[in-house]
């Protein structure tokens, strides 16, 4: 009796697991606008030097928020990729002498760096005392989607401040493993309760 109720309780929970597996409710891939969540803070970021022979041009449009100070003096720095390692990094992006970043407006840049793929992480780094609302980084490029990364946040300073897409949805480390994966791995398990249970 108590081997039928077990057999029974294991045959319904591996069936809640495949089901609930074959069943993803997490994007797969970003979208051109990035959804909507906070920037994280990335506490080191590795600057990778630009090792290959190719490079690629970027437009980078970045809003500053109309509650922001009336122009930043600050040390903005910029670094965006791709999931593949290609990373594109302009350690000084401000121009104090120009009045770069003044509330309500956007700037753009044309930057050329390493190419990348499809953009799915950005991250701004802020040093100074001046403060800084960003609204928004927009990067188009040759071989990648323009994608819009969405602020409307003052700045920390002293800290790579942005986003990370790259591996599914933002700040989830779970992603769904497929069906056939999940699959190969709970047969052996079922094969060696059946055993033991019959």
């Amino acid at each position: 009796m108590a081997k039928h109720i077990s057999l029974y309780f294991v045959i319904t929970l591996v069936s809640i697991i495949i089901f609930h597996a074959s069943s993803s409710t997490l994007p797969s891939e970003p979208t051109h606008t990035i959804p909507s969540s906070d920037p994280l803070p990335l506490l080191s970021l590795r600057i990778k030097p630009n090792l290959t022979a190719s490079s690629c041009s970027y437009r980078v449009q970045i809003t500053t928020g109309c509650s922001s100070v009336k122009y930043t003096g600050d040390q903005i720095s910029l670094s965006f990729g791709d999931a593949y390692g290609n990373q594109v990094y302009v350690p000084r992006i401000d121009d104090p002498h120009s009045h770069t970043f003044e509330a309500c407006s956007t700037d753009t840049f044309d930057i050329t760096g390493p190419c990348t793929y499809n953009v799915c992480y950005v991250y701004l780094y802020r040093r100074g005392y001046d403060g800084w609302n960003v609204g928004s980084v927009k990067i188009s490029g040759q071989n990648t989607r323009t994608v819009t990364f969405t602020y409307k946040a003052w700045l920390p300073s002293d800290v790579w401040w942005g986003f990370n897409y790259c591996n599914g949805a933002h700040s989830q480390g779970f992603k769904k493993p497929p069906l056939s994966t999940l699959a190969l791995t709970i047969a052996p398990l079922l094969y060696f309760l059946m055993e033991w249970l019959l």
